[in-house]
C-alpha cells in the first residue's frame, strides 16, 4: 500500500492559508472596533468573535471571506432584524466608506454586512445575533424577511471540532482541510454545495465512528468514502446531514438539483480512486491518482507532489549507469 506520508503532509502544507492568517484577524479587529465605538450597539453589550472555518482551522488557501459573529446580549425584543442590520450598515458605511475607484466597501446582504477589505484581498460578513429564548444559543436574521430570526449556534461546532481532533490524535482537522480541497478541486472553486457542507458531513461521518486509519492517507480515504455516503443519501433519498451543534436540527444548503447530482457522482468516483490509490503498490501510480484528486491550490500550485525517483507522469526514472562512470547516484546502504 502507497502511503506517501511525506507527500501528504506536503500537500497539507500546500494548502495552508499563508499570509491570509495574518490577514483574516486584523480584517477583524477593524470591524469590531468600528462596531464597538457606536454608542447604541455598545448598549446592546456588542462582542464579535471570529467563526466559521478559519476559526476551526479547517480554511485552505486561500482565505476569501472571513465570518464575524456580532453578539449582541442586550439587545431588546422590539428590535427587529432589519433595525439592526440597518444600524450595522451606518455603522461600518460610515467608516470604511468607498474604495480607491470609488466603489461602497460595504454592502447589506440577507443577514449580514459584507465588508471589503482590497489590501488584504478579503471581505468580512458581519453578521448580528442575539440570545436564543434558551440563553444557550443565538438568533440570526432570517434571509428574505424584516422581523424573523433563525436559531444558530456557531461557536459550538469550533468547540466540537477541536475535541473531535483530540479525539483522533490531530486528524480531524487535516483530513478536512483535504476533504474541503478535494471538494474544491472537483467542483472547483465557489460551486456549490460548498465546503461547509462538507465539512458537517465529515463530522458526522466521524462521529458515526466509520472514519479511521493511522496516518493522513488512512484517514483521508476512508472519510472521504464515508463523506460520499452521506452525500449519496442526501441527493436521492433527502437523508439530511445532521447539525452538531442543534438538537434534532439538520443543515441547509443553497444547491440546484443538478448541482447536487453532480457533486454526488464526482465524490463517488473520487472515494473509488483514492482506495485504489491507497492500495496501489506502484508509489508514481497512486502519487498520481492523489494528485488528481487534490487538484491545484488557490495559488494554482498542484498540491501532491510525485515521491523522489518518480516522473511528473507516475513512471519510474530510469537510472542509467554505462561502465567507468565517474558519477554513480547515491546507494541506500551502508557498509563499514
Amino acid at each position: 500500500m502507497a502511503h506517501l506520508k511525506q507527500q501528504f503532509k506536503d500537500a497539507l502544507s500546500s494548502i495552508e492559508p499563508g499570509a491570509d492568517k495574518a490577514n483574516a484577524p486584523e480584517a477583524h479587529l477593524l470591524v469590531r472596533e468600528a462596531l464597538a465605538a457606536d454608542a447604541k450597539l455598545a448598549d446592546y453589550g456588542v462582542d464579535p468573535v471570529l467563526i466559521g472555518s478559519y476559526k476551526r482551522s479547517v480554511s485552505i488557501k486561500r482565505v476569501k471571506d472571513v465570518d464575524v459573529f456580532v453578539r449582541l446580549p442586550d439587545l431588546p425584543n422590539d428590535v427587529t432584524s432589519k433595525d439592526i442590520l440597518d444600524r450595522f450598515f451606518k455603522v461600518l458605511h460610515t467608516e470604511f466608506g468607498t474604495d480607491s475607484s470609488g466603489h461602497r466597501r460595504v454592502v447589506r446582504q440577507d443577514r449580514s454586512l459584507k465588508i471589503a477589505f482590497p489590501e488584504y484581498d478579503l471581505d468580512v460578513d458581519a453578521v448580528p445575533a442575539r440570545r436564543h429564548w434558551d440563553r444557550a444559543t443565538w438568533e440570526i436574521p432570517q434571509k428574505g424577511e424584516d422581523d424573523k430570526w433563525v436559531q444558530t449556534n456557531p461557536e459550538a461546532l469550533t468547540s466540537l471540532s477541536s475535541e473531535m481532533n483530540a479525539a483522533h490524535d490531530g486528524h480531524y482537522v487535516p483530513t478536512v482541510k483535504l476533504l474541503r480541497q478535494t471538494r474544491r478541486a472537483l467542483l472547483r472553486r465557489g460551486a456549490k454545495p460548498g465546503g461547509f457542507f462538507v465539512e458537517v458531513a465529515a463530522f458526522q461521518a466521524f462521529k458515526s465512528g466509520l472514519v479511521s486509519g493511522n496516518d493522513h492517507a488512512e484517514y483521508y480515504v476512508s472519510a472521504l468514502e464515508e463523506v460520499t455516503k452521506i452525500i449519496n443519501d442526501f441527493v436521492l433519498h433527502g437523508t439530511g446531514v445532521t447539525d452538531p451543534t442543534l438538537w434534532g436540527e439538520t443543515i441547509s444548503i443553497r444547491a440546484t438539483d443538478d448541482e447536487l447530482d453532480t457533486a454526488r457522482l464526482r465524490f463517488a468516483d473520487a472515494a473509488v480512486s483514492a482506495r485504489a490509490a491507497l492500495e496501489e503498490e506502484d508509489e508514481g501510480q497512486s502519487a498520481l491518482a492523489f494528485q488528481k484528486l487534490l487538484g491545484k491550490n488557490g495559488d494554482d500550485e498542484t498540491v501532491f507532489n510525485m515521491p523522489p525517483g518518480y516522473n511528473e507522469d507516475g513512471s519510474k526514472r530510469a537510472t542509467t549507469i554505462s561502465a567507468g562512470a565517474r558519477l554513480v547516484p547515491a546507494g541506500t546502504r551502508t557498509f563499514g
